[in-house]
């Protein structure tokens, strides 16, 4: 865990160092930042969906009306 903390807090940094610039450090900056976030949220979907990484549904539940998944 602590080599993501470590992540994290440099991808904050590289954000207030180049907040302000205009040569495009901020823009490489920022697509580093949602690039991490969207690799965290695909190993939570991958966690979390029994539909399995492709986000298809799961089969229904004996009895389970599929307006309630």
């Amino acid at each position: 865990m602590s080599t993501d903390t470590d992540k994290h807090r440099g991808l904050l940094e590289a954000l207030r160092i180049a907040q302000g610039k205009r040569d495009g450090t901020f823009e490489k900056a920022v697509t580093a930042a949602f690039e991490h976030v969207f690799e965290h949220l695909d190993r939570l979907n991958d966690h979390v969906s029994p539909g399995g990484p492709d986000g298809g549904d799961r089969h229904l539940k004996p009895g389970e009306s599929p307006t309630l998944r």
